[in-house]
């Protein structure tokens, strides 16, 4: 019962920051970034991927120029996101008593690759330090070649970019608009 009072009685908010977590795993599930891009294709893999588009909207929507509004809706995608970690894990048999720990880990590593993509975008003079993040945290060590990872960083760039200059009102009615996935070839 607990579960369509939160479907039929969701606040305008929570719809905004579903939709907004949709658009953003749906650029994450482009099969290019797996097929071309080398990220695995795995649990781990599509986490990191969600982690990478989750913490570029996150970080557009607690910025500088980001209202309380926009603010707020930034908690509550985040909340999404780790909802539905949460979900996929009880659907794939991880028991109750260990879906917390797991939830709270990959959170924790969610934070770690913040720091490390804030660290890597800030250096805008120096792909080297995004280009590393990425191997570190997307690839996990096993980059497939400086053509990705350079592929990569442009990517986080220009999502960066275009996610600033998007309006506030677009966010605030849940309409997110992602760069097209780079092309590895």
């Amino acid at each position: 019962m607990m579960i369509l009072s939160r479907i039929f009685g969701r606040k305008k908010d929570d719809a905004t920051a579903h939709e907004l977590y949709v658009a953003l795993a749906g650029q994450a599930r482009q099969p290019v970034f797996y097929r071309e891009g080398g990220v695995p294709d795995t649990l781990d893999g599509r986490f990191d991927l969600l982690s990478l588009h989750l913490f570029l909207v996150l970080r557009r929507l607690s910025g500088k120029q980001a209202s309380a509004a926009e603010t707020g809706l930034a908690q509550q995608v985040f909340d999404v996101m780790f909802g539905d970690m949460d979900r996929n894990l009880r659907e794939m048999g991880v028991g109750d008593l260990t879906v917390g720990k797991r939830v709270r880990t990959m959170s924790e590593a969610f934070y770690g690759r913040v720091e490390a993509y804030e660290t890597g975008l800030q250096a805008s003079d120096d792909d080297a330090i995004l280009m590393a993040a990425l191997e570190r945290n997307l690839y996990r060590g096993e980059a497939p070649g400086p053509l990705q990872l350079a592929r990569m960083a442009t990517y986080m760039r220009d999502v960066a970019a275009l996610l600033a200059q998007q309006v506030s009102d677009d966010f605030l009615v849940g309409k997110l608009v992602f760069c097209a996935a780079p092309e590895f070839n």
